[in-house]
This record gives C-alpha cells, structure tokens and sequence, in this order.
C-alpha cells in the first residue's frame, strides 16, 4: 500500500493545485441513522409513488407494514388512479393529493425517480425516501439543496425494524 504522499505528490506543496479530474470528485450520498429516525418519527402522511395491487410486490408489502405502524399512506400510480389499495384512495400524481405530505417514499425505476424528486420538491413534502435499488445522486442532491431530508437505497418498513420505531411519533 502507497501511502497518501505517494498516490498524490502534489499533496505536500499547498500552492500545487491538484489534477482537475480529483478536484471535482463528489462523495457519494451516505444514509444516516439520524435522519432516517427523524424521517421516520416525523412523518405521519406519506405518498407511496409506485404503489400495487399485487400483494407479492414489495411496495404492497411495505405499503400494509407502514399502514399497520401508524402511519396514513397514500398511494400513488396512474394506473390504478381513482382505484383503492388496502382501502386507501389511488392518486396518479403527487401534485393531485389534496393534503400536505411528509414524506414521498418512491418505489419507481432509478432513472425514474428524478422526476418524482421534483414533483416531492413542487409540492413541499419535507423528505423523499429512495427504496432499495433506486439510485439517483443528482436527485438526492437537488432534494437536499431544497431543504428536504433524503434517504436512498433503503426499505422504509426494514429500517423501522432495524432502528426500533413503531410509527409515527
């Protein structure tokens, strides 16, 4: 193993600038149990973008656990708007929900969940929740640079477990 003066010479002498390539490298969003607790204790209405019918789909699942945690979950799909799941009214956009909401939990492909970050973004929700397997940096940051709170790449229903919150508090 090199060691730090080794893998960057330049390191040494304060008034040589580093390689422009390093001087733009953006660390990479990081989830912190803080702010995935606030999240999760703060919020009490949360908007399920990419909500399911299907019980063996994740975002049914997830949908019923946060239900049963206390929490009121809208869902959200185009395709079943003006439908009910788990007796809860469908809604095919955020901006169509006639109440404040929280939280925005996104259940929508990677290179789809930018544009449901903005839409969380216009309709003032105070954080977005990315689930496992949905990655978007760019997003994450815009989310943060409006004011919100973020988590990516996590199960809301897993980490109540995991952090012991039952809900809302």
């Amino acid at each position: 193993r090199r060691s730090m003066l080794a893998r960057y010479p330049w390191s040494r002498f304060s008034f040589v600038k580093p390689p422009l390539s390093l001087a733009f490298v953006s660390m990479p969003f990081q989830n912190k149990d803080e702010v995935l607790s606030h999240i999760l204790t703060s919020s009490r209405t949360i908007a399920l973008v990419g909500a399911s019918k299907k019980p063996e789909r994740a975002s049914y699942e997830v949908m019923n656990i946060l239900l049963n945690s206390g929490y009121k979950v809208i869902p959200v799909n185009p395709a079943y708007a003006g439908s009910a799941i788990l007796d809860q009214k469908v809604f095919a956009t955020l901006t169509e929900i006639p109440e404040k909401v929280d939280m925005v939990d996104i259940f929508r492909r990677s290179e789809e969940a930018g544009g449901v970050v903005d839409e969380a973004i216009e309709i003032g929700a105070k954080s977005v929740w990315l689930q496992i397997g949905v990655v978007d940096e760019s997003a994450a940051q815009r989310a943060v640079d409006a004011g919100m709170e973020v988590a990516m790449d996590r199960c809301a229903a897993l980490e109540l477990d995991r952090l012991g919150i039952h809900g809302p508090s």
